[in-house]
Protein backbone atom coordinates (compact mmCIF):
# COMPACT_ATOMS: atom_id res chain seq x y z
CA UNK A 1 0.00 0.00 0.00
CA UNK A 2 1.58 3.44 -0.98
CA UNK A 3 1.48 6.67 1.14
CA UNK A 4 -1.31 8.12 -0.44
CA UNK A 5 -3.61 4.92 -0.05
CA UNK A 6 -2.91 4.43 4.13
CA UNK A 7 -3.36 8.27 4.22
CA UNK A 8 -6.99 7.67 1.95
CA UNK A 9 -8.07 4.25 4.20
CA UNK A 10 -7.07 6.23 7.00
CA UNK A 11 -9.02 9.43 6.80
CA UNK A 12 -12.29 6.92 5.52
CA UNK A 13 -12.29 5.21 8.31
CA UNK A 14 -11.80 8.07 11.02
CA UNK A 15 -15.00 9.54 9.06
CA UNK A 16 -16.70 6.69 9.79
CA UNK A 17 -16.07 6.02 12.91
CA UNK A 18 -17.20 9.46 13.81
CA UNK A 19 -20.44 8.86 11.92
CA UNK A 20 -20.86 5.16 13.71
CA UNK A 21 -21.40 7.18 17.15
CA UNK A 22 -24.70 8.91 15.50
CA UNK A 23 -26.88 7.52 18.11
CA UNK A 24 -30.01 8.19 15.57
CA UNK A 25 -31.00 4.88 14.17
CA UNK A 26 -32.50 4.52 11.22
CA UNK A 27 -33.58 1.01 9.44
CA UNK A 28 -32.65 1.18 5.49
CA UNK A 29 -32.41 -2.24 3.24
CA UNK A 30 -33.68 -4.42 6.18
CA UNK A 31 -30.53 -3.31 8.19
CA UNK A 32 -30.20 -0.75 11.58
CA UNK A 33 -27.80 2.14 10.92
CA UNK A 34 -26.63 4.93 12.73
CA UNK A 35 -28.29 7.87 10.80
CA UNK A 36 -25.25 9.95 9.54
CA UNK A 37 -23.21 6.54 8.30
CA UNK A 38 -25.98 5.23 6.10
CA UNK A 39 -25.82 9.55 4.71
CA UNK A 40 -22.34 9.27 4.38
CA UNK A 41 -22.62 5.62 2.52
CA UNK A 42 -25.58 6.98 0.35
CA UNK A 43 -23.45 10.16 -0.65
CA UNK A 44 -20.17 7.42 -1.20
CA UNK A 45 -22.14 5.23 -3.68
CA UNK A 46 -24.26 8.22 -6.00
CA UNK A 47 -20.31 9.81 -6.39
CA UNK A 48 -19.22 6.18 -7.76
CA UNK A 49 -22.11 5.93 -9.61
CA UNK A 50 -21.97 10.18 -11.08
CA UNK A 51 -18.79 11.20 -11.14
CA UNK A 52 -16.41 7.64 -10.69
CA UNK A 53 -13.34 9.45 -11.83
CA UNK A 54 -12.97 11.87 -8.92
CA UNK A 55 -10.16 11.90 -7.16
CA UNK A 56 -9.47 11.15 -3.42
CA UNK A 57 -9.75 14.51 -1.89
CA UNK A 58 -13.67 14.60 -3.67
CA UNK A 59 -14.52 11.30 -2.35
CA UNK A 60 -13.77 11.99 1.47
CA UNK A 61 -15.37 15.44 1.02
CA UNK A 62 -18.61 13.38 -0.38
CA UNK A 63 -18.50 11.42 2.86
CA UNK A 64 -17.27 13.81 5.47
CA UNK A 65 -20.32 16.65 4.27
CA UNK A 66 -22.54 15.14 7.34
CA UNK A 67 -19.87 14.14 9.69
CA UNK A 68 -21.06 14.34 13.39
CA UNK A 69 -24.29 16.21 12.33
CA UNK A 70 -26.24 15.14 15.13
CA UNK A 71 -24.02 17.59 17.56
CA UNK A 72 -25.48 20.51 15.94
CA UNK A 73 -29.35 20.47 16.18
CA UNK A 74 -31.16 22.74 14.47
CA UNK A 75 -33.77 23.65 17.58
CA UNK A 76 -30.75 24.89 19.15
CA UNK A 77 -31.37 27.88 17.20
CA UNK A 78 -34.66 30.21 17.07
CA UNK A 79 -36.67 28.11 15.07
CA UNK A 80 -37.11 30.89 12.39
CA UNK A 81 -35.14 31.40 9.09
CA UNK A 82 -32.82 34.05 11.06
CA UNK A 83 -32.25 30.88 13.18
CA UNK A 84 -32.08 28.34 10.52
CA UNK A 85 -29.74 30.19 8.07
CA UNK A 86 -27.43 30.53 11.29
CA UNK A 87 -27.56 27.24 11.82
CA UNK A 88 -27.06 26.42 8.96
CA UNK A 89 -23.93 28.31 8.73
CA UNK A 90 -22.19 27.19 11.82
CA UNK A 91 -22.66 23.70 10.91
CA UNK A 92 -21.16 23.86 7.78
CA UNK A 93 -18.42 25.36 9.20
CA UNK A 94 -18.12 22.96 12.34
CA UNK A 95 -18.08 20.19 9.54
CA UNK A 96 -15.88 21.63 7.20
CA UNK A 97 -13.05 21.83 10.11
CA UNK A 98 -14.40 18.35 11.73
CA UNK A 99 -13.29 17.08 8.02
CA UNK A 100 -10.12 18.65 7.99
CA UNK A 101 -9.23 17.80 11.51
CA UNK A 102 -9.56 14.17 10.65
CA UNK A 103 -7.42 14.44 6.94
CA UNK A 104 -4.37 16.49 8.79
CA UNK A 105 -4.41 13.66 11.22
CA UNK A 106 -4.47 11.08 8.11
CA UNK A 107 -1.72 12.74 6.85
CA UNK A 108 -2.81 15.00 4.23
CA UNK A 109 -1.01 18.12 3.23
CA UNK A 110 -2.55 21.86 3.34
CA UNK A 111 -3.72 21.37 -0.58
CA UNK A 112 -6.22 18.90 -0.30
CA UNK A 113 -7.25 19.71 3.43
CA UNK A 114 -8.09 23.32 2.37
CA UNK A 115 -10.03 21.52 -0.79
CA UNK A 116 -12.14 18.98 1.40
CA UNK A 117 -12.38 21.86 3.95
CA UNK A 118 -13.92 23.97 1.09
CA UNK A 119 -16.13 21.93 0.06
CA UNK A 120 -17.65 20.61 3.04
CA UNK A 121 -18.48 24.52 3.61
CA UNK A 122 -20.08 24.94 0.50
CA UNK A 123 -18.00 27.81 -0.25
CA UNK A 124 -18.53 29.34 -3.92
CA UNK A 125 -21.29 27.28 -5.05
CA UNK A 126 -21.12 27.50 -9.01
CA UNK A 127 -17.97 29.02 -8.80
CA UNK A 128 -15.34 26.21 -6.71
CA UNK A 129 -15.73 22.99 -8.93
CA UNK A 130 -15.37 21.07 -5.66
CA UNK A 131 -18.19 22.49 -4.02
CA UNK A 132 -20.57 21.85 -7.01
CA UNK A 133 -19.59 18.35 -7.15
CA UNK A 134 -20.42 18.08 -3.72
CA UNK A 135 -23.61 19.84 -3.75
CA UNK A 136 -24.84 17.77 -7.19
CA UNK A 137 -24.09 14.31 -5.27
CA UNK A 138 -26.06 16.07 -2.10
CA UNK A 139 -29.47 16.87 -3.95
CA UNK A 140 -28.89 13.38 -6.58
CA UNK A 141 -29.24 11.65 -2.93
CA UNK A 142 -31.75 13.81 -1.55
CA UNK A 143 -33.84 13.20 -4.48
CA UNK A 144 -33.47 9.37 -4.47
CA UNK A 145 -33.06 8.54 -0.61
CA UNK A 146 -34.77 11.48 1.40
CA UNK A 147 -37.17 13.54 -0.78
CA UNK A 148 -40.36 11.01 -0.19
CA UNK A 149 -39.46 11.88 3.93
CA UNK A 150 -40.03 15.13 2.97
CA UNK A 151 -42.95 15.03 1.46
CA UNK A 152 -44.43 12.58 4.31
CA UNK A 153 -43.34 15.16 6.92
CA UNK A 154 -45.08 17.81 5.85
CA UNK A 155 -48.69 16.70 4.32
CA UNK A 156 -50.32 20.37 4.41
CA UNK A 157 -47.74 21.16 2.13
CA UNK A 158 -49.75 22.35 -1.70
CA UNK A 159 -48.04 21.02 -4.98
CA UNK A 160 -47.11 24.51 -5.84
CA UNK A 161 -45.13 24.42 -2.46
CA UNK A 162 -43.31 21.20 -3.67
CA UNK A 163 -42.96 22.31 -7.02
CA UNK A 164 -41.08 25.33 -5.66
CA UNK A 165 -39.03 22.97 -3.87
CA UNK A 166 -38.22 20.85 -5.98
CA UNK A 167 -37.25 23.54 -8.61
CA UNK A 168 -34.84 25.34 -6.35
CA UNK A 169 -32.90 21.95 -5.61
CA UNK A 170 -32.79 21.97 -9.04
CA UNK A 171 -31.04 24.94 -9.87
CA UNK A 172 -28.20 24.10 -7.15
CA UNK A 173 -27.31 21.35 -9.80
CA UNK A 174 -24.89 21.51 -12.73
CA UNK A 175 -25.99 20.97 -16.17
CA UNK A 176 -24.45 17.49 -15.78
CA UNK A 177 -26.10 16.70 -12.74
CA UNK A 178 -29.38 17.43 -14.43
CA UNK A 179 -28.25 15.03 -17.94
CA UNK A 180 -27.57 12.08 -14.90
CA UNK A 181 -31.26 12.02 -13.70
CA UNK A 182 -33.33 12.94 -16.37
CA UNK A 183 -31.13 9.91 -18.32
CA UNK A 184 -32.74 7.50 -15.62
CA UNK A 185 -29.58 7.13 -13.73
CA UNK A 186 -31.12 7.68 -10.01
CA UNK A 187 -33.96 5.67 -8.57
CA UNK A 188 -37.32 8.67 -8.31
CA UNK A 189 -39.77 7.93 -5.73
CA UNK A 190 -42.50 6.48 -7.59
CA UNK A 191 -45.03 8.35 -5.64
CA UNK A 192 -43.43 11.77 -6.77
CA UNK A 193 -42.06 11.01 -10.31
CA UNK A 194 -44.83 12.54 -11.98
CA UNK A 195 -44.90 15.62 -9.95
CA UNK A 196 -40.68 15.96 -10.15
CA UNK A 197 -40.72 15.39 -14.19
CA UNK A 198 -43.10 18.48 -13.90
CA UNK A 199 -41.72 20.64 -11.35
CA UNK A 200 -38.14 20.35 -14.09
CA UNK A 201 -39.72 20.30 -17.45
CA UNK A 202 -39.29 23.45 -19.33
Amino acid sequence: MTEAQAAFEKAVTSIDDANRQDPNIVTAEDKEWPKELLYSTRMTNMLERYRPDADDAMKLAIRAQHIERWKSPRNAYPMDRIGYLQWRKDLYKIQANTAAGLLTQAGYGEEEVGRVRNAVAKKSIKGNPDTQLLEDVTDLVFIEHYLIDFVNKHPDYSEDKWIDIIQKTWNKMSDSAHEFALAGSIKLPESLAPLIVKAVSP
